[in-house]
């Protein structure tokens, strides 16, 4: 917009500018926006190829390739964020004000996103933290979404696919498996089920142990003489490699494999795709009969659509007893399909 003198008349702005050569340029204005926009385009710009934002300092480099003050934590590059020299990570920048709180706080607000700080999601009756420029948090839409073909779920990390699809940071110790799990900040990158098994004198494995939905379920059938081995992974060969598969427990009758599976919260996070090879690929390894019992110590709908959450201890002689009722068959030779796969407390599960 013009300025404009007593007389509403175009007003000339003389100013001086000094440029980057660290000379001085008159230069003549009639409009304010001219102005800024001179101001803006006399900065370096970030030598970064294709960059355009503000280089920082005389790194001639913008924050995100690496300019500027970089934190003074031990091994971290990132950018620092105050005087102290430090990174929003390892405790630069403005805090979270909600008492106890260290994390950072979002914006002008004052708060971390877990306390109400920074944009909101826009979806009716939410208060979710909406997800880059969306508006919309992760539940409804908002960031990154999966580059798998048909999937509408959060992509994880910076991988563009979801926890489902291999997407987020994987379990070191599985991840070249094909049923590979995401690894998590609690157990030091490792999925829980890897975790203990890799450092069993943890003291974290030791409740790994104590708590885990599996566990119970082990030392029930233990306590039943049941003779299951239990977790340890089978090696089956495809083409020139080997993958490796895992079964919570088995036990080998007559021509007939027997399998017991604990499916948390059924396994809904799973890659539906990847279930079904998964059967072709242990088949392969034992190319005889299989019979599966699928057994989810979770939540889940009845078969008139009622949720239902029945404890644990309550369901275990249910289990008990769908074994001993196949291993009944087995033994009578009563199975004849190759592959069997039993639901119990599944969605649709009928009491």
């Amino acid at each position: 917009m013009p300025l404009l003198d007593a007389y509403h008349r175009p007003l000339q702005m003389v100013i001086f500018v000094k440029l980057c050569s660290n000379k001085l340029k008159t230069l003549t204005y009639t409009s304010l926006t001219d102005v800024l926009k001179m101001k803006k385009g006399t900065r370096k710009r970030c030598q970064h190829e294709g960059c355009t934002k503000s280089a920082q300092g005389k790194t001639g480099l913008c924050k995100g390739h690496g300019g500027g003050e970089r934190c003074q934590h031990e091994g971290c590059t990132k950018s620092a964020r105050d005087k102290m020299g430090r990174c929003v990570e390892h405790g630069g920048g403005e805090r979270c004000q909600h008492e106890g709180c260290t994390k950072s706080a979002q914006g002008k607000t004052g708060l971390c996103k877990g306390h109400g700080g920074g944009k909101r999601c826009q979806h009716a009756g939410c208060t979710k933290s909406a997800r880059d420029k969306t508006g919309l948090c992760k539940g409804h839409g908002g960031g990154e979404r999966c580059q798998h073909t048909g999937c509408t779920k959060s992509a994880e990390g910076k991988t563009g696919r979801c926890v489902e699809h291999g997407g987020g940071e994987r379990c070191p110790h599985c991840k070249d498996w094909p049923d590979s799990r995401s690894g998590c900040k609690k157990y030091d990158g490792y999925c829980a089920t890897c975790f203990k098994r890799v450092f069993p004198t943890d003291p974290r494995s030791k409740i790994l142990r104590e708590k885990s939905h599996e566990t119970a379920v082990r030392n029930y059938l233990f306590e039943h003489k049941i003779g299951f081995i239990h977790d340890i992974s089978i090696y089956t060969p495809n083409c020139d490699c080997s993958h490796r598969r895992r079964i919570d427990f088995r036990m080998l009758i007559a021509n007939t494999m027997l399998a017991v599976e604990v499916d948390e919260n059924q396994h809904s996070r799973y890659n539906k795709q990847d279930e079904e090879i998964r059967y072709d690929d242990l088949f392969s390894f034992f190319s005889c009969k299989w019979i599966f019992i699928r057994f989810n110590p979770d939540g889940y709908k009845d078969n008139e659509g009622n949720r239902k959450n029945y404890k644990l201890k309550s369901r275990l002689p249910v289990l008990l007893q769908e074994i001993e009722n196949h291993i009944i068959r087995i033994e009578k030779e009563e199975n004849k399909d190759l592959v069997e796969i039993y639901k119990l407390y599944y969605d649709g599960y009928k009491d």
